[in-house]
């Protein structure tokens, strides 16, 4: 008896040390995602690199797929939802965020990709998915947008950094009304995840092939760099990216699993400073810290009501 008992702890011990190398490893692929953008815009438009990494992340997880035998859903109303929620949670976001790095750094762009659970809190409560909100909430958004606007800080901005650091807020916003909406139409309906993703990556690989034509025509300028950087952000950063977030949903829940939120813009920060020597005041690191802050408050929850059977909400994918 008490073997298998030190048999379990193990077990469990394993469990948790690999599902937090691949949290680690999760950050690290969607933090650094807004350096791959940033150095990626040196050859290419922002519409071209969000069709370029969908459709290297849908080759990826459709390979996936056939190699694990994974059917996908007949054509119906799900195709419509999944559909939507491509547009709304990647298509659109990605190439919010490449628009919002032709004039922030890769930094500032990872610092507001944090609001998307503000956002997340906010659409949710105005979609009557959450009926209550305690006053431990209230305070989270508000901390939160207090912190972004002293991020933004309109007053002294210039009008590029402003207009970039806006379409920046507003992929974050895409994120968490996609979030909602998933959470309301497509999680929890019979579908694998992989296959979730699957369909969400491919069909936003679809509608942006159609956008490419008329808003990504601008003339390709290829180098080693700007190809590494499509490549990881296609492959690792949308494909390989959903695979860790799947294992860690499983192994951890979705509420463990989203603590990752709290790494992306500590790694965007990083990065951008150690490689692009990008620079950051005190005032943005210290709005950083404010949202944080807010975003864990908003994620608290009561003790008394949390079971091992709540539902617990999707986690922001990504990105990023």
């Amino acid at each position: 008896m008490r073997s298998g008992v030190v048999r379990s702890g193990v077990g469990q011990n394993t469990v948790q040390a690999a599902s937090v190398v691949r949290l680690v490893a999760l950050a690290m692929l969607w933090g650094s995602s807004f350096l791959w953008i940033k150095i990626a815009l040196g050859g290419l438009s922002p519409v071209q690199i969000s069709f370029a990494r969908m459709v290297l992340g849908a080759a990826f997880l459709l390979t996936l797929c056939l190699a694990r035998r994974l059917r996908l859903p007949r054509p119906g109303r799900m195709w419509l939802h999944l559909a939507v929620v491509a547009a709304v949670g990647q298509a659109v976001p990605f190439t919010l965020f490449g628009i919002g790095e032709q004039t922030v750094s890769s930094g500032l762009a990872g610092v507001f990709n944090a609001t998307t659970p503000l956002w997340t809190a906010i659409i949710a409560l105005l979609a009557g998915q959450e009926r209550r909100i305690g006053a431990l909430k209230v305070g989270g958004l508000l901390l939160g947008f207090g912190g972004t606007v002293l991020i933004l800080a309109p007053w002294h901005s210039a009008a590029g950094t402003l207009v970039g650091s806006l379409a920046c807020i507003a992929a974050a916003l895409c994120y968490g009304i996609s979030l909602v909406y998933s959470g309301r139409f497509v999680i929890g309906r019979g579908l694998a995840p992989i296959i979730v993703a699957t369909m969400q990556i491919s069909f936003g690989a679809g509608m942006l092939a159609l956008a490419v034509p008329p808003f990504g025509s601008q003339p390709v300028r290829l180098d080693v760099a700007v190809v590494v950087s499509v490549v990881i952000l296609g492959l690792a950063g949308t494909g390989y990216a959903f695979v860790l977030l799947n294992q860690l949903i499983a192994d951890l829940g979705a509420t463990s699993a989203s603590t990752v939120t709290y790494l992306l813009p500590v790694i965007a920060v990083l990065l951008g400073a150690a490689v692009l020597g990008e620079e950051l005041n005190a005032r943005v690191l210290a709005g950083m810290v404010v949202v944080l802050v807010g975003v864990a408050l908003t994620q608290r929850r009561p003790a008394a009501v949390a079971t091992a059977d709540a539902p617990v909400p999707p986690v922001p994918a990504a990105s990023r």
